[in-house]
């Protein structure tokens, strides 16, 4: 804030001496972003606050309840970003203190059975959430599955009733990378009232939704965050999507496509939130884990900005146990 507040003073200078240097000032000032220190967003200290806080008050909700939470995660087939995601669930409940396990089923499994397991799932009264580890194998439909779930169990937040009751603004199961995003996003102290904000993807899962929290009214039984939001996806024109990151205050991409979003397309001092993960081979032969933003050049115009890893993933899996401790809560009253 103080370089901006520097900048209208150079401004105000330059107009009581000439419009050469009115110019050269109003050139220069995108540079002051170069030699600040951006606000690189440290997902895993916040999710480590969150986790810290749910296990003090899971360990207090035990002693008077009785009994731990459960989680239950239906893993399909062997794919090893899926294991490696919910061996990490897995950690993160053990530590907060909820009750975990992973139901291991073969990728030959068919829909009828794997939505039979589910339909078992949701009436055992000892399992409080469910999730679907995604994505499924083909023969399978993710919407149908994630329908078969028990919207009261539903942790991860797909279910059509929790969907629908979100866009309504009623309180449900949020997903859980929208929470991560709206977390992070309070957390860095980034306003969010009558912004302007890109959302660029439009998931079901993510953009969807996070769309309409940003956008929604904050008196709401959810409360909004009272944005301006345009929502991007893979029909936008690219030099539409340049257009409209330009103007936001606020970047959100959640796309899955590496390196989508570049230094240009940024003006300066904006906020830039990396969802999109994606696994490359580089050169050397090693898998990295790369997101949507070309972090190490958007870094130099943004204002706050999260890497990829260590962002909004930490986050995410943070808020699926606050979730599944919201659901045993539930399971309780």
């Amino acid at each position: 804030m103080r370089c901006v507040v520097n900048v209208v003073y150079a401004v105000r200078s330059a107009i009581r001496n000439n419009a050469l240097e009115i110019r050269f000032v109003l050139r220069n000032t995108k540079y002051y972003f170069r030699n600040k220190m951006v606000q690189i967003i440290n997902g895993r200290n916040i999710a480590d606050e969150i986790q810290n806080t749910l296990r003090c008050d899971i360990n207090a909700w035990v002693k008077t309840s009785g009994r731990k939470p459960s989680l239950v995660a239906v893993l399909v087939g062997d794919d090893p970003a899926s294991i490696k995601y919910v061996e990490k669930k897995m950690e993160a409940a053990a530590y907060v203190g909820i009750d975990s396990k992973i139901e291991k089923l073969p990728d030959t499994i068919s829909e009828v059975e794997l939505i039979s397991k589910i339909q078992q799932l949701n009436g055992d009264v000892s399992v409080d959430g469910i999730l679907v580890q995604l994505p499924v194998p083909p023969q399978i439909s993710e919407r149908n599955v994630c329908n078969a779930v028990d919207p009261i169990k539903d942790v991860d937040g797909f279910h059509y009733s929790n969907a629908g009751k979100l866009c309504l603004n009623m309180e449900s199961f949020v997903p859980c990378t929208v929470l991560a995003v709206i977390e992070v996003l309070k957390r860095a102290g980034v306003e969010t009232f009558a912004k302007n904000v890109v959302v660029v993807g439009r998931s079901k899962h993510i953009g969807l939704p996070l769309s309409v929290i940003l956008n929604s009214d904050a008196r709401n039984e959810l409360p909004g965050l009272e944005a301006t939001v345009t929502v991007c996806h893979r029909n936008t024109p690219p030099e539409q999507l340049c257009i409209f990151t330009k103007l936001a205050d606020i970047i959100i991409s959640a796309t899955g496509v590496v390196h989508l979003i570049k230094e240009d397309m940024v003006k300066p001092g904006a906020c830039v939130i990396d969802v999109g993960m994606t696994r490359i081979t580089t050169a050397e032969g090693k898998v990295r884990l790369v997101g949507d933003v070309d972090f190490d050049n958007v870094k130099n115009v943004a204002e706050c900005i999260t890497p990829v890893p260590g962002g909004v993933g930490p986050v995410t899996v943070a808020m699926l146990m606050k979730n599944t401790f919201k659901a045993a809560k539930m399971h309780v009253s």
